[in-house]
Formats: structure tokens, C-alpha cells, sequence
């Protein structure tokens, strides 16, 4: 953008050329430009002073209020979790969710936008007792009733809830972000409470709510209950062992190989058989009831080492190299259901406790051979250790063969008085090794070796998880529903075809989702923790439940009063003091109300922030179903889902027409941005907060593929700060010289001339159709999303189509004409009205620039005026002013181009060094230049003048020919005036000395 940054004349005189002359005696009558809007930003200073400013009349209710009546856009933010300082990733997050609520704002839509923070949960609890641990707090807490110790736990994590709430708020407003940050929503809320609990209650109306005892992810750290989006994979080492179980009968075991007397005895078989199991859980060995087999493999009766065991045929040699074994001798071989119920011995446990499902087990098939099509042979032997509690496979089956569900392990992951005595109380991870020791003494062991492999972690306290059978409440995702008679699996996948279908941005999102969604379990809603919202279960003294879609509705009610701290201070009777059991048809007869206990277990969080389409959209009347929801890839699985499903359960569609998923950021390298990193605090977002100032981190965002994950380096910043001052000074340019012109403003006559009278074939037409197509391709492109793509375009209209050919052109009749000469004002004109439309298009990206930007183009002081209530330029059904254009402009570019290559030619040759000394005679075969006004086609180029005829592009030496001492052009009517000076006539004109 040569020449236009700094807001002078090239050199010292002349709007254009490179040469540069000594004192020229006409530079005070040029139109020198001026303007308030700097050319260097002080982001960092000035975006305080909008935002107050913005704070100050309130812009958000303003922007409301202007769009009173209109189409609303419900767009519904998802709730980031009140914790710590926001990173790289929510901004990123945030600043999306801006460029939507602010682009579909000034294309006219209500985008009512309330910000949310999910409050409740394990992340703030585990913070807050480590703090409490650390301070020798717990002690005190230990010596309180269970009611009081939660409560006060509670207090302490609302405490860690509000602060950070508080802290993301100046955060995020800081970014520039437009939202109702007076009225948030918070998990912690009671009315947000009460709508959460009405959802459930409708859950369980319909059917799908339900308790029982199953295997679950399990923190042993926090002693809860895990949903799936609450894990985190890690690498880890673990035990990788080779089991032989001792077959029972030994003659049963050879007839099921269809081995004779005679065989067994030419085979030398009087050794008993056994069965070599693989598992990479020794620990979960204890609770092992049954070995599962796969009918259509075949298995092999095997000598190995002397030793005569059973594996399947196809894993022998993998399994005896990796046991390092010498004498391999296959002796027969049957199909796996041959096997099944077949019996073998548990190495080290003579009996197994009753089973915790209240089904009467089939004692013969403990500790037996059952059928299983999940057995695989990609690892192990063939054969699948099978414990009911400590798997969801190895449950399906113990439920299936009604084998006992038996889980020796406790809350904290020690083992309980059920297992062998050597055994009791010791922790799992530790159990590891002395089982295996165990194992080698008593013979049973075949191998065992240490492995990596990725395991599932608990999110928070970043420790390993394990699968542990306990009773929980959950949703049940293949109940049909009473109202539809559909599951919400079904439910939830027909809402992603046909009319109406939930649309996707990017596309991929779609399999990603269905593929989630036709493989998840029933969703586990129970936690065991404090820091939540009750599950309003209560419990007689005999075991019997009452929550029933009344009692539930009779709680939500109360919470709505008091909050859900309630729980814990008032006696299960109070609670239920607005229920009529005696009026609901659904309660278990019998019930004593003042003897009832309430149940110990809180809402996963996941269903509370996914009930938000209830407890903000519909309780605010802000509209449903919303439009988009929009998050990170990781949602596929999380909130996406936890919002689907209780939505197609209460009204049986999902709460959003659309979704948007973005990648997360990662470090140039693709690793992750982790706090331990040495450079960590360079990527704080507080930082670069301070380093560039948020429009340029907002223009960084901007211009991201965000359907992928996204690589962020410092550099990359700058880069970014680099592409923003090159906007910003494009808009400085014209600012600036728009200093001595008045618009016509709201009726008031000024220099503004009608764009309707601005003749086709002007360079200025030319502009303003430019315009045109850009707002057309910007609008459309914040229409989809594609904000990248908005970028780019914005970007080069300022850098090229702008900065490089029509402000190039237009400089020297800015700085030369006559001040209010008819070519001049129609110049400002449409400097005006695109400043104007280019402020605005910027708005939604660049919100403290655009509107510095458009204060300064109507030298404002009001505080309320603000590009922010104005929207994009349209033109009846059309973005843009729809300014005509003539159709030869098209061939004026075309031929421009070849122009300045002769241009350029000549100049490498050192024939004419300044473009001010040339003149051009360019061909016209079909009169098409001829149309078109001479002086604009020589402002185009950046010569002196410009002829039309000719069979070909003809760069002229026009340094025989006199210059102009005020423009330095050399048009063939610069000659002396009556002052002494040498001036072209349109420089005389502007001087008065014509």
C-alpha cells in the first residue's frame, strides 16, 4: 500500500511518481489528508475505552432493542466449565460465537445471546479437597455429619464456581464479545435447578429412568461414577498375563476333543488339562465366574513345555513365542462350541458370593466355558477371562447365562472381606503384583510381561479408571418412550436424515455423531459426589424407591425456592411437602413419607448443561429448538449428546437445527498446548491479550480452517497483527481524505453525491461495483459459516482492489483537484459509502477497529453512536448499493494488466525510470476505451496520460514534455502560469491561476 500509510503526498509534492525534487512551493495547496484515526492502533490502550464505553450505554440491550420485532436467530451458547483462566481454545470458541451472533445481527435477525457457565462437578470438587487436604481443613470436615460435611463443601466449591465465572467474564468481555454478561446463566442457579429436574421428571414419565446395578467407569481417586466424556486417554503400563485355569474333568475335556482311551494313552495325556486364559487386569481375577469362548473358532488341545493346555488354533505360535516356549505339540482340536460348558477350577477362590443382580444364578455354569461372539483373535488366547462385575461385556454375558454380577471391590478401590484373605483390603493396583506372585508359586502362571498400552484415565485427577458393577441411575437409550413408542436411539438417529434433518458444519460431523449414537450405552445420570444437583430419590427402610415424574416436579419446586442446597438441610418430608402422594398414580403404595431417606446420589453434569435448551432457551422465552449449537469435535460426545437426548425424551425432537464443531489448537508442531510447557504463559490468553490486542487475536481466529484442529505459534500472531495493520491503513487512507467532506447524514444535505448519478464508466463505478460483489461474497460466506473465507475476502479488497489499483488510482485527484471539484466530490463520495460498508462488514470481526473506523468517518462524540446498531449495506434483495457498472471495465482490467507489464518492461530495460514520464497508447479494436474516461485509464497505470488507438500497447517517453512543479505530471497541458509556476490545467484550476 505504497504511499497511502502515512496519509501524505508521495515525496514532497506530487500525488504519485517516485521522484522526488526539493521544495515544491505548491505543497500547501494540496489536499493534504487528516483524520483522527491513527495509524497506529494502541489496541491494547484504546479497546478498554470501547469497551467501557460500549458498558456504558449499554450495548448489548441497545442492539436488542434495534432489532425489536424482527426474525429471531436463537443461537444458545454452550456452558464452558468455571474453572481456571480460559485459554487458546476458548478463545477461539468464544470469538466463533461472536462472528455468529454479530454477523446474523447486521443481516437484520434478534440474536438474543445469554453467555453460560456450567458450575457444578468433579473438576471444582476435586480442586477444592486438594486445597482443603492441603490446609488440614479435612479433618475438621471428617468430624461433621455426612448432610454438613457436603454443605460445607459446597459452599467452598461455589465460592471456586463464582470466582472464575466472575474472572471469564472480564475474560471474555475483553475479547470484545457481545452477550448478555448481566444476565448469565449458571448451573448453580435454582431456577436453572428446577428446570433441570422438570426434565428429568418428564424422563421419567416417559419411561426411560431407570436404577440397577451395572458396571461402570469408576474413579477409585474420587470415588464416582464417570460418564464416557469425562475420560481422558492416557498411556499406561500394565501387566500382560498368561492364565491356566485347571480344567475340572479331565475325561469330559478329552471326549469334547474327541480323544479315545487310546489316543490319550498314545498321546502320553495322564496330565491334566487346563484352560490359558490372557488378561491385562489381574486384579479383576478375584472376581472371574466364567471364561468365554467363540463357537465358530477353532480351538486346539496343546502341549506346550510338557504342560497340556487349550488356546485357539490360530494364536498358538503368537502365544507360545511370546512365552518363549521350546516343545509346541498340537494333540487335537475342536470347534469352540464343542467347549462351552465345559468346567475348569479357579486357581486361588473355592466359592463366589450370591449375586448382587437378586436373579437366581445357574450354579452349574460357574466357572464354565460359555459362548461369546465378542472374542476376538487379535490379542490374547482365545479364551476371555470373564468377570460380570468389572466389564460391560462380561456383564451382558453373566446377565445372559445368569452367572452372578460379583464385584469384591470397594468405593476407593480396595478389595473387600469376600476375597481370599491375602488379598483383603489391599488396593487393586496393588493387587496386581501379588496375584501374579501368587500365580508363579502355585503354578498357574504360563508368562507375564510389562506393555503400553492406552488406557482410560479419570479427567480431573488424571488417574486410571476401572470398571466396577455398583448401582446407578440411568437413562435408558433403547426404552421406547410412551409418548412416540421409539427409543431415543432411534429417535436420535432418524433426527439426522430425511426433511428436517439436523444439519451439520462441517459435514463429517454427521457419521461422527450417528456413529456415537448407534454405539452408546444407556447413559449412567449418577454421581457420588457432593458438589451437584440431587437426584430427588427417596428410599423406605426396606429399599423401595419413590421418584415418580410428581415427586420429582414436587422437588424441582422447592429447589426453584431454596436451590438444591436444600437437600442437604431439610428432611425428606419438607422436601416433599408440595407432592400429593396420596393423588399420584405412580408411587409405590404403603410409603411412610416421614420415615423416608433421601437418596445419596447427584446428577451427572453433563445432564445438567444438557438441559440448558430447557432451562435457558425455553425458561427465557429466548426460542426453540435454537438454530446452532456450536463447540468443539469433542462434544460429538459430550454436551451435543447430553442435550440430544433428554430433549428427543421431553419433546421428542433435538434441541438445535444445527451443529458446528471446531478442532482444538495445538502448538506448530500439532502438540499440545499443555501449562507445563516452558513457554507456556507466551499462549495465556491474558497475554497475548496484552501483546496484540484483541482484534488482532479475533482477526487471527477469523482466518482459520476451524473444521480441523488448528496449529497457533506466536509468530502466527504477528502474522495476524501484520494483516491487520494493512486493513486498518486502508481505512486510514480513506478517512483521511474525507477531512473537507460532508455526507448527506440523516437528511442533511452535504457533498454526497447520489450513487445513482455516478456514471458507469467511472473508475469510481468501477469501485463501488467492487464493492458490491464483496459484500455479496462476505454476507454469503458469514451465511455459512465460512468466516475464513470472509477473511480473505475482506482482506484483499483492502489490499488489492483498494490499496493496489482503485486508491493508488484516485490519490493524485484527492490530494490535486480543486477541493470541491464535481470529480473529487464523487471520488469522496464513494470513499464515504465504502468506508461506511467496508466498517461494517469488518463489524463482526474487528468490532473495536470497524467501529473506531465509523465514528471517525462521522466524527462522532455521541457515546451512542456505534457501527454495532447499523447492519450491512443492502439494496433491496441484494447486499451491496448495486451501483451501475459498465460492462467494459472487464476489458479496461484485462488490458490494464498488460499494460503495466509493458510498463515494467520498459523500466528493467532503463529506458524510463518513473512511470510519471510515460504516456501509454493502448489498442482499442472494438471501441470499448473509447467509452471510458482518459484520465481515469492513465490514473489505472500510474502514467502521465493515456491514448487510445493503435495496433498494440505502446509505452511513450514523455520526458521531453514539461512537468507539473504541484502533480509532477506530464498530461500535454502543463505550461507556465502567470505566478511563475509550470502547472497542468487541473493544477492551475485548483491554485486560481489559471
Amino acid at each position: 500500500m505504497s504511499g497511502m500509510g502515512s496519509g501524505s503526498a508521495s515525496g514532497t509534492g506530487g500525488a504519485s511518481g517516485t521522484e522526488k525534487p526539493g521544495k515544491n512551493k505548491y505543497k500547501d495547496t494540496l489536499n493534504l489528508p487528516q483524520t483522527s484515526f491513527s495509524m497506529k492502533a494502541n489496541l491494547v490502550q484504546n479497546e478498554p475505552a470501547t469497551l467501557a464505553r460500549w458498558q456504558k450505554i449499554g450495548l448489548y440491550e441497545k442492539v436488542r432493542e434495534a432489532r425489536k420485532g424482527a426474525e429471531l436467530f436463537a443461537f444458545h451458547d454452550g456452558p464452558p466449565y468455571a474453572n481456571g483462566s480460559i485459554h487458546l481454545g476458548h478463545l477461539m470458541n468464544k470469538c466463533l460465537k461472536d462472528f455468529v451472533v454479530r454477523t446474523r445481527t447486521m443481516m437484520g435477525f434478534d440474536v438474543p445471546y445469554v453467555p453460560g457457565w456450567d458450575c457444578h462437578g468433579l473438576p471444582i470438587e476435586h480442586k477444592v479437597m486438594t486445597e482443603l487436604v492441603e490446609s488440614g481443613k479435612i479433618e475438621k470436615l471428617r468430624a461433621l455429619s455426612e448432610d454438613q460435611r457436603k454443605i460445607a463443601v459446597r459452599r467452598a466449591c461455589q465460592g471456586h464456581a463464582e470466582k472464575y465465572h466472575a474472572l471469564h467474564t472480564k475474560q471474555m468481555q475483553r475479547l470484545l464479545t457481545l452477550a448478555d454478561y448481566e444476565h448469565p446463566y449458571l448451573t448453580l442457579q435454582p431456577s436453572y435447578e428446577g428446570a433441570t429436574l422438570e426434565v428429568l421428571a418428564e424422563l421419567v414419565a416417559q419411561g426411560l429412568v431407570y436404577r440397577a446395578l451395572k458396571p461402570v467407569h469408576w474413579s477409585v481417586a474420587n470415588e464416582t461414577a464417570l460418564a464416557e466424556a469425562e475420560l481422558e486417554y492416557e498411556d499406561r503400563e500394565d501387566p500382560s498375563i498368561y492364565v491356566d485355569f485347571e480344567c475340572y474333568d479331565t475325561a469330559d475335556v478329552f471326549a469334547r476333543f474327541g480323544l479315545s482311551e487310546d489316543d490319550q494313552e498314545r498321546l502320553n495325556l495322564g496330565a491334566r488339562p487346563s484352560l490359558m486364559i490372557w488378561t491385562t487386569t489381574p486384579w479383576t481375577l478375584p472376581a472371574n465366574v466364567a471364561v468365554a469362548v467363540n463357537p465358530d473358532y477353532r480351538y486346539a488341545l496343546v502341549r506346550v513345555d510338557g504342560n497340556v493346555t487349550i488356546l485357539a488354533e490360530k494364536l498358538i505360535e503368537k502365544v507360545t513365542t511370546v512365552g518363549k516356549s521350546e516343545e509346541v505339540e498340537v494333540l487335537a482340536t475342536a470347534m469352540g462350541e464343542a467347549l462351552v460348558g465345559m468346567r475348569y477350577r479357579h486357581p486361588f477362590v473355592s466359592s463366589v458370593p450370591a449375586c448382587g443382580l437378586g436373579h437366581k444364578c445357574a450354579e452349574e455354569k460357574v466357572w464354565s466355558l460359555v459362548a461369546a461372539d465378542y472374542v476376538t483373535l487379535e490379542d490374547g488366547t482365545g479364551l476371555v477371562h470373564t468377570a460380570p462385575g468389572h466389564g460391560t461385556d462380561d456383564f451382558k454375558t453373566g446377565v445372559r447365562e445368569q452367572l452372578p454380577v460379583y464385584c469384591p471391590v470397594r468405593e476407593d478401590g480396595t478389595y473387600d472381606a469376600t476375597v481370599p484373605e491375602w488379598l483383603r483390603g489391599k488396593s487393586i493396583w496393588d493387587a496386581n503384583k501379588l496375584v501374579i506372585e501368587h500365580l508363579r508359586d502355585s503354578g498357574h502362571l504360563y508368562h507375564w510381561h510389562m506393555f503400553t498400552h492406552s488406557y482410560p484415565h479419570d479427567w480431573r485427577s488424571k488417574t486410571p479408571v476401572i470398571f466396577r458393577c455398583t448401582e446407578q441411575w440411568f437413562v435408558g437409550v433403547d426404552r421406547a418412550t410412551k409418548r412416540e413408542g421409539k427409543s431415543l436411539r432411534e429417535m436420535g438417529l432418524a433426527s439426522l436424515e430425511g426433511a428436517g434433518a439436523v444439519k451439520f458444519v462441517p459435514e463429517w460431523g454427521k457419521n461422527r455423531l450417528r456413529g456415537m449414537l448407534e454405539s452408546r450405552p444407556d447413559w449412567c445420570i449418577s454421581r457420588q459426589r457432593a458438589w451437584g444437583l440431587p437426584i430427588p430419590a427417596f428410599f423406605s427402610k426396606d429399599g423401595v424407591v419413590l421418584m415418580t415424574p410428581a415427586s420429582v416436579r414436587a422437588v424441582a419446586l422447592v429447589v426453584r425456592e431454596k436451590g438444591s442446597d436444600a437437600w442437604f438441610t431439610m428432611e425428606a418430608k419438607d422436601l416433599l411437602s408440595k407432592y400429593d402422594y396420596a393423588g399420584d398414580p405412580d408411587a409405590p403404595r404403603g410409603l411412610d413419607l416421614a420415615s423416608l431417606k433421601k437418596g445419596p446420589d447427584i446428577l451427572d453434569v453433563w445432564f445438567e448443561s444438557g438441559s440448558s435448551w430447557n432451562a435457558v432457551m425455553r425458561e427465557r422465552g429466548l426460542g426453540f429448538p435454537v438454530e446452532l449449537y456450536l463447540e468443539g469435535s469433542d462434544q460429538h460426545r459430550g454436551w451435543f449428546q447430553s442435550s440430544m437426548l433428554p430433549a428427543l425424551g421431553v419433546v421428542g425432537r433435538p434441541p438445535y437445527k444445527a451443529l458446528l464443531t471446531h478442532g482444538f489448537i495445538n502448538d506448530k508442531d500439532g502438540k499440545k498446548l499443555s501449562k507445563s510447557r516452558p513457554d507456556a504463559k507466551d499462549y495465556e490468553v491474558d497475554n497475548l491479550l496484552v501483546n496484540y490486542g484483541a482484534d488482532v487475536m479475533r482477526w487471527w481466529v477469523s482466518s482459520l480452517a476451524y473444521e480441523n484442529d488448528v496449529k497457533a505459534d506466536t509468530g502466527f500472531f504477528a502474522g495476524a497483527g501484520d494483516s491487520y495493520r494493512k486493513v486498518r491503513n486502508t481505512l486510514r487512507f480513506m478517512l483521511s481524505n474525507l477531512y473537507d467532506f460532508t455526507a448527506s447524514i440523516d437528511g442533511v444535505e452535504g457533498h454526497c453525491v447520489a450513487l445513482d448519478l455516478i456514471e458507469p464508466t467511472s473508475i469510481d463505478a468501477w469501485a463501488m461495483a467492487q464493492f458490491d460483489e464483496l459484500s455479496a461474497r462476505v454476507v454469503e460466506a458469514y451465511e455459512r459459516y465460512a468466516f475464513a473465507d470472509a477473511h480473505k475476502a475482506l482482506y484483499d479488497f483492502c489490499n488489492d482492489t483498494l490499496s493496489s489499483v482503485y486508491l493508488a488510482a484516485v490519490k493524485d485527484r484527492l490530494y490535486c483537484d480543486k477541493a470541491d471539484s464535481a470529480r473529487r466530490r464523487r471520488t469522496q463520495t464513494v470513499l464515504f459509502e465504502i468506508s461506511d460498508g467496508l466498517s461494517r462488514l469488518l463489524a463482526p470481526l474487528l468490532p473495536h477497529t470497524a467501529d473506531e473506523a465509523y465514528r471517525a468517518l462521522r466524527g462522532a462524540t455521541a457515546d451512542d453512536v456505534t457501527v454495532h446498531l447499523r447492519g450491512f449495506i443492502r439494496e433491496k434483495d441484494a447486499w451491496g448499493y448495486g451501483v451501475r457498472c459498465d460492462e467494459g471495465w472487464k476489458t479496461v482490467m484485462r488490458v490494464r494488466d498488460d499494460a503495466l507489464a509493458a510498463i515494467e518492461r520498459t523500466r528493467a530495460a532503463g529506458e524510463v525510470e518513473n512511470p510519471l514520464e510515460m504516456g501509454v497508447r493502448l489498442p482499442d479494436p472494438d471501441g470499448t476505451l473509447a467509452r471510458f474516461d482518459a484520465r481515469d485509464l492513465a490514473d489505472l497505470l500510474g502514467v502521465s496520460r493515456v491514448e487510445v488507438g493503435g495496433s498494440s500497447i505502446e509505452v511513450i517517453d514523455l520526458r521531453s514534455e514539461n512537468r507539473c512543479e504541484r502533480s509532477w505530471k506530464r498530461d500535454g497541458t502543463v505550461r507556465l502560469r502567470p505566478d511563475g509556476g509550470m502547472l497542468s490545467d487541473r493544477d492551475a484550476e485548483a491554485v486560481g491561476v489559471a
